[in-house]
């Protein structure tokens, strides 16, 4: 059974590894040298959750940088799975990823699916700052999933989308009509979602 895409956003500070981990899932390639996102980008692909069923996700890569904080608000609109990660090598991404989380809730998307995603798994264990029981504690607190991956290698990164695949409710073609239309009403100079620019730091 084919459905109509459902959209799910990347959320998270700049450098985490929030296009890395779509680049990853989407052609199972890493680059430690990629461009930062501006506004956002998206790609589709098809999960076959079991043998007669499939999600067709539309996933949104969203900017990270603060400036571009009150545009990536835009992209909430009409989320049904939210994505936040953060650098388990970076505290400080993981206190951001929390306000990420207050921010969801206030948007009125407390409906939506999220994961919390710690990236860069692949570190050293000496580099780690946030442990791995800490934030399953706080994911459990808030009712919400908790996978770890690594971009970089590959680790974890299809079972998250797959999990958070299965999570998702069934949409009727009608519930979601104007999705696709919404997508392509972004013609405002700050809304060009294929806008880049260089960036060095995001694995």
């Amino acid at each position: 059974m084919s459905l109509t895409p459902q959209k799910l956003v990347l959320l998270g500070e700049s450098g985490v590894g929030k296009s890395s981990i779509a680049i990853r899932y989407f052609y199972n390639k890493f680059n430690s040298n990629i461009e930062a996102t501006i506004g956002a980008t998206f790609i589709n692909q098809t999960v076959q959750v079991s043998t007669d069923y499939e999600v067709r996700l539309q996933i949104w890569d969203t900017a990270g940088q603060e400036r571009y904080h009150s545009l990536t608000l835009m992209y909430f609109r009409g989320a049904k799975g939210v994505i936040i990660v953060f650098d388990v090598t970076n505290q400080e991404s993981f206190y951001k990823a929390q306000k990420w989380f207050d921010e969801i809730l206030h948007k009125g998307l407390e409906n939506s699916k999220v994961v919390l995603v710690g990236n860069k798994i692949d570190c050293e264990t000496n580099d780690r700052k946030v442990e791995k029981w800490l934030a399953e504690e706080y994911a459990t607190e808030n009712g919400i999933m908790y996978c770890e991956t690594s971009a970089k290698t590959g680790e974890g990164v299809k079972e998250m989308f797959f999990n958070l695949a299965k999570e998702l409710p069934i949409i009727k073609q009608q519930e979601n009509s104007d999705l696709e239309l919404s997508y392509s009403n972004t013609d405002t100079e700050d809304s060009q979602v294929l806008e880049t620019e260089n960036k060095t730091d995001c694995c």
